[in-house]
C-alpha cells in the first residue's frame, strides 16, 4: 500500500475522524472505500453505456415515438 499526503481544514478533519469513529471505522478506511467509489464511478458509467448501446441495437420500434406514459406503463 503506498502513502499519500494530503491537505486540509484542520476543523474538518476532525469532524470526520469523529464521524469515522463513531461508525467504528478510520479516517484511512473512509478515504481508501471512497477512493475505490471515485475510480469506480467512470467504469460503472461507462460500462451502463456499453449496455445502451447493445440494447439500441436490439430494439426496434419501427422509428415510433412513445409518450411518456406508454414508456411508464406497468
Amino acid at each position: 500500500m503506498k502513502n499519500i499526503t494530503l491537505s486540509a481544514d484542520a476543523k474538518l478533519i476532525e469532524d470526520a475522524r469523529e464521524r469515522a469513529r463513531q461508525e467504528h471505522t478510520t479516517l484511512n478506511e473512509q478515504f481508501r472505500r471512497w477512493l475505490a467509489d471515485y475510480v469506480g464511478r467512470r467504469e460503472r458509467a461507462e460500462r451502463a453505456m456499453r449496455t445502451i448501446e447493445e440494447v439500441r441495437k436490439t430494439v426496434r420500434t419501427g422509428g415510433r415515438k412513445f409518450t411518456r406514459d406508454e414508456m411508464n406503463e406497468r
